[in-house]
C-alpha cells in the first residue's frame, strides 16, 4: 500500500433533504454506511460529531458536477456544506467527483431487490459509501489522495 495515508475517513453525500455519511477503517479496506442525517440546522454539527466519534483524519465530500463537468446548484450547495464542516471540525476536507455515485447507489439497491421507495432512507448512505470507496481505491492505486482539497476550490457563483 505505497502512498496510502493511514487513518479513518468519512464520505459525505450532500443532498437537499438528507446527508449520507459513510466511513472507512484506518487501513482503507472497506467503506461502510454510518447514518443518514436530516438536512437541517443541526446537520453540520451531527456530521462533525460522527467525524469525532470515528476519529477521522479527513472528510471526503461528494462534488456533484454536471455530466459535462460544469457546476450546478447542487455543486454550490455541496461546497457550502463542505466549508461549514471544515470550519466546524478543523479537519481537512476534499471534494471528490461523485457524478455517478447516486446512480450507482440506486442500481446497487435495485440489484439487491429494494424498491426506489424503500431505498429512499438509505440511498444517501449508499452513495456516500460508493464515493468513499472510489476515493480510497484511487489513493491506493495512485498513491495520491482523491479529489481536490477544499481550500483549492473557488466559489462557482
Amino acid at each position: 500500500m505505497t502512498g496510502f495515508r493511514r487513518g479513518a475517513r468519512l464520505g459525505i453525500d450532500v443532498g437537499k433533504a438528507r446527508v449520507g455519511v459513510a466511513r472507512c477503517d484506518p487501513d482503507g479496506m472497506l467503506a461502510v454506511p454510518v447514518e443518514t442525517v436530516p438536512r437541517d440546522d443541526a446537520s453540520v454539527g451531527r456530521v462533525v460529531a460522527i467525524a469525532s466519534e470515528y476519529d477521522v483524519i479527513e472528510m471526503l465530500v461528494g462534488f456533484p458536477l454536471s455530466l459535462s463537468g460544469g457546476s450546478t446548484a447542487s455543486t454550490d450547495d455541496a461546497v457550502s456544506f463542505a466549508r461549514a464542516v471544515a470550519a466546524a471540525s478543523g479537519l481537512p476536507v476534499r471534494l471528490v467527483d461523485e457524478r455517478l455515485s447516486t446512480v450507482s447507489a440506486h442500481a446497487a439497491l435495485r440489484d439487491a431487490g429494494r424498491s426506489q421507495k424503500s431505498s429512499r432512507r438509505i440511498v444517501d448512505q449508499v452513495a456516500a459509501v460508493v464515493l468513499l470507496q472510489q476515493a480510497i481505491d484511487v489513493e491506493k492505486r495512485s498513491g495520491n489522495p482523491a479529489g481536490t482539497p477544499l481550500e483549492d476550490t473557488q466559489e462557482t457563483h
